[in-house]
Parts: C-alpha cells; structure tokens; sequence
C-alpha cells in the first residue's frame, strides 16, 4: 500500500457528569494527552504536558498544543494523510480551541482523511469506532473509554489513558488500512449484522467527500445535517 497515514486522537481533560450530553456543549474540555500512530510503526507517540518534576501535567498546555499542531502540518508535509475517526466533528475543533491554532486547523480538518465522515456523507449516519474493529475481529477495551479517562487522568493512572488513546489510533489505522485494501468498509450493526460501504478508490479527505451529493435520509426521524460536523469551519475550501 503506496498510502502512508498518520492516525491520531486526543483525550479530553475535563470531568464531566455521567448524563453529560452534548460532550461539546461543556466546552471549554482541555486536553490531556494526544497520540500518533504512523502507517509501518511498531509504536504510538504520545503527547502530554510535564509538571517541574517531570510528571504528566492536569492538561495540555497552549505551548505544547501548537507544537503539536505543528508536528501533523510537518507529518502531512512529509507525504502523511493524517487520520480519524470523527477528527472534523471533534478532535480537530477541540484542538483548534486549545491551541489557538484556527486556521491551521481548519486546514488540517479539511484535507484529512475522516472516516466517519466519509462513511456519513455516503450513508447519512456516522459509525463508531468499536463497531468497525468488531467487524476486523477486534474491540476496544470494555473498561475503559473517553468519558472515563479524565478521571483516570486526574487520579494519576497516566500510564491506563495514554494506553486506551494509542490502542484507538492503531485500530483506526487499521480499519483505514484493511479496508481501503479490501475496497470496502465493514462495521457491526446495532442489529448485530454486517454492514458494509464500497470505497473502490479508496478514502477520501473531508473535502472531497463534501462534494458527495446527499444521501437519502427520509427514512430516519431526525438525520443529522452536514452542518453537525463542518459549522465550525470557514465557509472557503
């Protein structure tokens, strides 16, 4: 495969009530650690800001952000199509919110590869993570997930959430791999069947699958609009 990706996801920092909601609705969230995980590596690098003594820090700091930031516009310099799973309708907003870094984010959001938005702007529904590794034969670990890991963040077990937060960018790295090899996307329905979406030529960035026309959504009761994803970006591509 001539492709190479760059996966990444972030870890928000703030705790929030078991009955949240809307997750971005309690904005500001923080940011406690980030990953990468680089088509052909063996191993994730992992981000987080450092108290004096050299500990992980309560949250990522502004400093520490951009030069993440800095380092995906590096990565997509070097040739990488930088991945998610829901990157444009959360972690590159919240990341744009963090850092500062609007603009570049933005870029960054428009010319990755999301896979749930894709699969979105060609279904008219989002899949989750979990229910794509299931249809691979894998899953996401049972205890642990993201409404838990900033409280595992704050009790100290650092070591727990920058393991669940790698493990997620290697299975989207796998799932983008495995089905741009297969020519199709697979995931596990609520129903417990196999759905699955052709990509003959494979994934497309945010930007691309915009200019798909809309899916038949009349069958749904409130279908979510493209808007849900893209509001926060600049109306010019």
């Amino acid at each position: 495969m001539n492709r190479k990706y760059l996966a990444f996801d972030i870890e928000t920092a703030k705790i929030l009530p078991e009955d949240f909601g809307e997750l971005l609705a309690h904005r500001p969230l923080g940011i406690c650690c980030a990953a990468t995980w680089a088509s052909q590596e063996d191993a994730p690098q992992l981000f987080y800001s450092q108290q004096p003594d050299g500990t992980p820090a309560a949250q990522m700091n502004q400093q520490d952000l951009s030069a993440f930031v800095d380092f995906l516009l590096d990565q997509a310099q070097n040739g990488y199509s930088i991945l998610t799973l829901n990157g444009l309708g959360f972690d590159f907003d919240v990341l744009a919110e963090e850092s500062t870094r609007w603009d570049d984010c933005r870029y960054l959001a428009r010319t990755h590869v999301d896979i749930l938005f894709h699969i979105f702007c060609e279904k008219g529904f989002g899949v989750g993570l979990n229910a794509a590794a299931k249809a691979m034969g894998l899953s996401k670990p049972e205890n642990v997930d993201g409404s838990v890991a900033p409280q595992l963040w704050k009790d100290g077990d650092y070591q727990r959430v920058l393991d669940y937060v790698a493990q997620d960018c290697r299975l989207t790295l796998d799932i983008a791999e495995t089905s741009e090899k297969n020519k199709a996307f697979q995931w596990i329905t609520r129903k417990g069947t196999t759905g699955y979406v052709d990509i003959p030529s494979g994934w497309q960035s945010v930007e691309e699958a915009m200019t798909k026309p809309l899916p038949d959504t009349s069958w749904m009761d409130k279908p979510w609009p493209r808007s849900k994803f893209t509001a926060w970006l600049d109306s010019s591509l």
